[in-house]
């Protein structure tokens, strides 16, 4: 298959790949790089394109399982580098105490919020889910979940400051 034909044919939904991508991968960044590798993902593959029966869903297909497998990455890169900074030998014992200290306080203060805003910071923040994952676990929508969230991140900040500034005076 010539260019101009494969181009022809992916052109009419590059778009909703890239807002596919986006919705899953969140930035818009990320979401340009694997509409690209998406795309050329297709080209290597442009001599079986027209075996296909609906070629855009083929293409948003392998889009999805794109995008999961970048986060799969993302997930797996995010708690190798948690997992560094906890097995670092290095780390001080002042300052392991001081991590210590600081997690119990974030577990007593996310004991005082609500049931809803601690599950959805414990997803988000701790298992580091999507808003998307997130609003099916929760039942909730997008606005509610990020709402909730920014209200239970707001509530350990204030507790922290607070408690930091007692301690210093």
């Amino acid at each position: 298959m010539k260019e101009q034909t494969f181009l022809n044919i992916i052109n009419p939904f590059k778009d909703k790949i890239y807002r596919l991508a986006l919705r899953l991968l969140t930035s818009k960044e990320a979401a340009q790089d694997a509409t690209q590798d998406v795309i050329i993902k297709l080209w290597k593959q442009n001599d079986k394109i027209n075996d296909y029966a609906n070629v855009e869903a083929f293409a948003m297909t392998v889009t999805k399982n794109y995008c999961y497998d970048q986060l799969k990455l993302k997930q797996n890169n995010n708690l190798r580098i948690v997992h560094t900074n906890y097995d670092n030998n290095e780390i001080s014992g002042q300052r392991q105490l001081e991590l210590k200290d600081e997690m119990q306080w974030i577990n007593e203060i996310l004991k005082t919020l609500p049931e809803q805003q601690q599950a959805i910071f414990q997803l988000r923040d701790v298992e580091q889910y999507e808003f998307e994952e997130i609003c099916k676990i929760m039942n909730m929508k997008n606005t509610a979940v990020r709402v909730a969230l920014s209200r239970a991140r707001k509530k350990i900040k204030e507790s922290l400051i607070k408690q930091h500034s007692y301690g210093i005076g």
